[in-house]
């Protein structure tokens, strides 16, 4: 006899990948159990596994969502401000704003990852540096534009800022989430910004 094929509910995917994003940067991956799943995105088991197939599955989908809003978020930047440095330095800016999240989720989730799982975690692992990697080759790309345009001085090492902006990015989310003085993570971020832009060039 041939067995009924089953289908998962509706469900709005977005939705419960921004929960699942919520979730695991606040828990981390081993911590989070099948009842927080089921209760932050509001899915049965079955539907849950229908959806994403495994809490694996659904984690590397949590940090595509996690890295491509990071990515969107600077371009965006980039877009409005027209110039390459200054949304460098307004990224930077931004981690130093009030923020209504929860502190766990204040770190860089890709950063987080990379000390929570373990050598069977290999994908993820894997997948975490991936991203990282790609989004110090974002930042590269910026300066390189900043550089074309004549912002940044010809003869500077754009790998070399890019490292190092990144690393203060770290910094940064390390700051945000300890929640001290917001006052004080603002000014830490504002010093940050204005060393990217006193990369600027005087025509």
């Amino acid at each position: 006899m041939t067995r009924a094929r089953t289908y998962a509910p509706a469900y709005d995917r977005d939705a419960a990948l921004d929960a699942a994003v919520t979730l695991f940067w606040r828990k981390g991956y081993h911590a989070t159990s099948l009842k927080d799943l089921e209760a932050a995105l509001k899915m049965k088991p079955g539907s849950i596994y229908a959806a994403f197939k495994s809490k694996e599955a659904l984690y590397l989908s949590a940090l595509e969502r996690y890295f491509e809003r990071n990515r969107a978020g600077l371009g965006a930047l980039r877009t409005r401000s027209g110039s390459p440095l200054s949304a460098l330095a307004d990224f930077l800016r931004a981690f130093g704003e009030p923020q209504a999240d929860a502190p766990a989720c204040r770190a860089c989730m890709l950063i987080k990852t990379l000390l929570d799982v373990t050598e069977e975690d290999s994908a993820i692992g894997a997948r975490a540096r991936d991203y990282l990697n790609r989004m110090t080759e974002e930042i590269t790309a910026l300066f390189a534009a900043a550089q074309a345009a004549g912002e940044v001085s010809a003869q500077a090492d754009i790998a070399r800022l890019a490292r190092r902006y990144q690393a203060d990015m770290t910094a940064l989310r390390i700051e945000a989430h300890r929640r001290g003085d917001p006052a004080q993570l603002a000014m830490l971020a504002e010093d940050m910004a204005r060393d990217v832009e006193a990369l600027r060039q005087v025509n």
